[in-house]
């Protein structure tokens, strides 16, 4: 059963165990994608030599992260923090140019250490080639985040 609305895309859990807390983050995005990438686990539809931005700055994450494996790199620590438990309000927007999709959705989870809620909204501009992801765009409330993992009282 989902974790999410994204009823029916279902991540492969074969070499991707370690990123469990954020399936709901890829069946939401994978839902959007429907059709337009290759790929059964969301770091499958990536470019080898495919490019994730960030535009915000979050203490610890980089702007700009060259290549798949790097990509899979920096979020193979998401768990310890965040669990996620569900990926909701999916909007796609299909640009002119065929190869660019902008998705809105949400995300909800579990702060890991203080247990506090974590809701978040998210846009992410993805650029797709030869049915690949080469060029992701994010962007993300990153005060929510920045207040969800640090409660008050707690702000570095």
């Amino acid at each position: 059963m989902p974790t999410s609305d994204a009823e029916g895309f279902f991540v492969k859990k074969d070499g991707y165990a370690d990123f469990e807390a954020l399936n709901p983050f890829f069946e939401i995005v994978l839902r959007g994608l429907s059709g337009l990438v290759d790929g059964e686990h969301y770091f499958d539809t990536f470019a080898e030599d495919a490019i994730f931005e960030s535009r915000y700055h979050f203490p610890g994450w980089p702007a700009t992260i060259r290549g798949r494996a790097n990509l899979i790199e920096n979020l193979s620590g998401y768990g310890k923090t965040i669990k996620l438990h569900s990926g909701d309000a999916l909007v796609v927007h299909r640009t002119q140019n065929n190869r660019v999709v902008i998705l809105e959705y949400e995300v909800h989870g579990k702060i890991v250490s203080s247990g506090a809620p974590y809701d978040n909204r998210l846009i992410s501009v993805v650029t797709i080639e030869n049915r690949k992801i080469v060029h992701w765009r994010d962007y993300m409330d990153s005060l929510t985040a920045w207040t969800a993992l640090n409660p008050r009282g707690k702000a570095r």
